[in-house]
């Protein structure tokens, strides 16, 4: 498929700190596109370059055909964007919220309406259309915001962590709203903090680090490529330590926080280990998404906040 977001060698640095460096990806119509990375990563700074919001160094960049830096107008408008913060009106209600926002776009009154009308239902506001902003819970106020984004029928939606802090079946919810809108034929940007979220939802990602691309591809491609499939973790040290040092030569060792992991591509070297250990101080489970990231970027998603 034709790329409808083309990003190629793209720098980004104030002054002497390089924010991107030499980024190159492309983007298909109608897919979910994820960018990963600790916070420094340079992942805001991607996006908001191509919003348009933030000029970069060197290197080129065109969404939908137009270059956000010399076209930042043209690319707004073809765009919903969905910020990390709740950025609502506390005092308006639901619906005078979206119709606020509907005047930006100079869409005429009638046609608001039936788009309002349309989004209260597809993201299950509709009987909450003249409550307060202010009285809504925080998974109510970003649908809310999703359905803002959508209010000028864009071809591309850019969602900068749209579900943090929100309990897991609305964010559920959020998901399979979101994969319709693929079917739909939306292009989505997205960054998160939820490795699992990036899992279901995306049908590649970028994974970054320091300003540098580190891997791209379909994320279930990337796990079993680029991980032990097998992973131990175990949370007692004194566990550990008795069995350390006579750990088999296919066992990779990594820590994080009080979690020790240790991968293997043969589940029979785990299982044996497991059954020396004392039950409760270790558990086997299938790598993830998460480890990959892990082993990538030597930290975790929020190791720089």
């Amino acid at each position: 498929m034709k790329p409808v977001i083309s990003v190629d060698s793209v720098h980004k640095h104030f002054k002497d700190t390089y924010a991107v460096k030499g980024i190159s990806f492309s983007v298909p119509q109608s897919i979910c596109f994820g960018l990963l990375g600790p916070n420094g990563a340079g992942k805001s700074t991607m996006m908001r370059m191509m919003y348009g919001v933030s000029y970069r160094s060197s290197g080129t960049m065109s969404v939908f055909g137009f270059d956000p830096q010399k076209q930042p107008l043209s690319v707004k408008f073809i765009s919903g964007v969905v910020p990390q913060e709740n950025n609502l009106d506390e005092e308006l209600n639901v619906e005078e919220n979206l119709r606020v926002f509907a005047r930006f776009y100079a869409i005429p009154s009638k046609t608001a309406s039936t788009r309002i009308n349309e989004l209260l239902t597809f993201m299950e506001l509709t009987d909450k259309r003249k409550a307060l902003v202010r009285q809504l819970s925080g998974g109510m106020k970003r649908r809310l915001i999703i359905a803002r984004a959508l209010l000028n029928n864009p071809q591309l939606l850019i969602l900068d962590e749209p579900t943090t802090g929100l309990d897991p079946q609305v964010r559920h919810l959020i998901w399979e709203k979101l994969r319709t809108l693929k079917k739909q034929g939306i292009t989505i940007i997205l960054t998160t903090h939820y490795m699992e979220e990036a899992f279901q939802i995306c049908d590649a990602i970028v994974i970054m680090n320091k300003g540098e691309k580190i891997l791209e591809g379909h994320p279930h491609e990337l796990v079993n490529t680029h991980i032990e499939p097998y992973v131990l973790e175990v949370t007692d040290e004194k566990t550990f330590s008795s069995i350390g040092s006579q750990l088999p030569v296919p066992v990779r060792v990594d820590r994080s926080n009080d979690v020790i992991r240790l991968y293997c591509r043969e589940r029979t070297v785990l299982e044996t280990l497991m059954h020396t250990m004392n039950a409760g101080s270790c558990y086997f489970r299938q790598s993830n998404l998460e480890d990959l990231f892990l082993k990538t970027t030597g930290s975790t998603l929020n190791a720089h906040q």
